[in-house]
C-alpha cells in the first residue's frame, strides 16, 4: 500500500467514525416486526433498510431512493446468535466500520425496510448465492467508497490534477473489501 493509498484509509477511517453517528429525527412510519420478516424472508432474498445514519443520508440522497443499505438474507444456517442485537445470525450484510457481518433481524427493528426478492432462481441457484455471501464474511469495507460518495459534493476535487485519474474509480477494486450493494451484486453475477 502507498503513501497515497495508506493517507486515504486514514482519513476514510476517520470519516467513518463521524458517518456512522445516528442522525436526529428519524421517525420510522412502520417499524419491522422481526419475527413477520422470519416468516416471509427466504434465503436468497434481500432486505432493503432506510438507515438513519448520517452516510445514510448521502446516500439517499445521490440515489433518489428511500433505501439507503442492503442486507442479504441466508437463512438459519449460521447457527450462530447476535451478540449485539440478540436473535439467530440470518442476514449477511457489509456496514461502514464493521465490514461483511452477519446479524439478526433484531437489528432493524426500528426501521422500514422492504424485502425484495429475485425471481427465476432455482432452489440450487439461491443455495450458489447464499453459499457466496457465507464466504465473504470477514471482509473489510471500502472506505475508498466514501471519497466516492464525497466527490459528488465536489465539482472539482480539492487535490492536485496529477491524483484526480486515481480518484476517478469507483472503490479500490481490492478482492478483500466490498460495500453493501456492490457484494450482493457479485453475488448474483
Amino acid at each position: 500500500m502507498g503513501i497515497f493509498d495508506r493517507g486515504l484509509d486514514k482519513i476514510g477511517r476517520f470519516l467513518t467514525r463521524v458517518l456512522v453517528k445516528e442522525s436526529s429525527g428519524y421517525q420510522p412510519y412502520t417499524p419491522s416486526d422481526p419475527e413477520t420478516l422470519s416468516r416471509t424472508l427466504e434465503p436468497g432474498d434481500i432486505l432493503l433498510v432506510e438507515g438513519n445514519q448520517f452516510v445514510s443520508a448521502s446516500i439517499k440522497y445521490l440515489t433518489q431512493s428511500t433505501w439507503s443499505h442492503a442486507a442479504f438474507y441466508v437463512g438459519d444456517v449460521l447457527g450462530a446468535t447476535d451478540p449485539k442485537h440478540g436473535g439467530p445470525c440470518v442476514l449477511i450484510e457489509v456496514n461502514l466500520g464493521e465490514g461483511c457481518v452477519a446479524t439478526s433481524l433484531d437489528r432493524y427493528k426500528s426501521y422500514n425496510t422492504r424485502i425484495c426478492r429475485p425471481v427465476g432462481l432455482t432452489k440450487e441457484d439461491r443455495q450458489q448465492v447464499v453459499d457466496f455471501m457465507i464466504s465473504k464474511i470477514g471482509l473489510k469495507y471500502d472506505t475508498r467508497n466514501i471519497f466516492d460518495l464525497l466527490r459528488y459534493f465536489f465539482p472539482t476535487p480539492p487535490v492536485p490534477v496529477r491524483w484526480r485519474r486515481r480518484m476517478i474509480a469507483f472503490g479500490s477494486g481490492e478482492p478483500t473489501k466490498a460495500i453493501c450493494s456492490s457484494l450482493i451484486a457479485q453475488a448474483f453475477q
